[in-house]
């Protein structure tokens, strides 16, 4: 369901979260529409809005662990964590993690690109969220929830900032349950972009 069917109708802060993305063409190459969370995190409010919207969502599902995807992930994931009284794990791409990993494999819109956990990080049966600031065709997320499977944690969600479902590749993936914070839109001389605020039930979007 989307906010507007979850109690945020009319919630001043998803306007203001929406607002505060700066989006930049044709960076960091020609045709790509960059959200920038920069401006986002450099306002207090705005930046305590957001973690408090995601805070609110799961302080009582006991969580354990909060999975933190490499690199904006690693932004968001920690004050959550710590608001929620669970532990940070971060999900990192290849050769960054000291220990012994595990890895996965996941398909963008060019090529491929790799994420890796600690083997020891989270253990059987612990319940984990994972958050990352943008999701587009699921790729990333997909990989996330492969690698925490694989150590015997279950998923409880995974939840971003951004959602970017209007990209040319379209990779259908499905989630356990996808939460995304806001809605907005905007058009390019090309394409219109659509962001959108879900909360829970099976997902297909289109890559990060």
């Amino acid at each position: 369901m989307f906010a507007a069917e979850n109690g945020l109708k009319g919630d001043p802060r998803l306007k203001a979260i929406s607002d505060a993305i700066r989006v930049v063409p044709n960076f960091p190459k020609q045709g790509i529409m960059f959200q920038d969370i920069t401006t986002l995190v450099s306002n207090h409010k705005v930046f305590k809005d957001t973690i408090d919207i995601f805070v609110d969502r799961y302080k009582d599902m006991d969580i354990s662990v909060v999975a933190g995807v490499e690199s904006r992930g690693f932004i968001f994931a920690p004050p959550i964590a710590l608001a929620i009284g669970a532990k940070f794990i971060p999900l990192r791409k290849p050769g960054k993690l000291p220990g012994e990993t595990i890895s996965e494999a996941y398909e963008l819109e060019y090529g491929t690109d790799c994420l890796e956990m600690h083997v020891d990080a989270v253990e059987q049966g612990e319940r984990a969220l994972v958050i990352d600031d943008l999701v587009a065709t699921g790729g990333t997320l997909s990989a996330a929830i492969r690698l925490l499977e694989r150590v015997g944690a279950k998923v409880v969600e995974c939840a971003c900032v951004i959602g970017v479902p209007e990209l040319k590749v379209i990779t259908r993936i499905y989630f356990y349950s996808l939460l995304l914070i806001f809605e907005n839109f905007f058009r390019t001389e090309k394409v219109e972009w659509k962001t959108t605020i879900h909360f829970g039930g099976t997902s297909s979007m289109k890559s990060r």
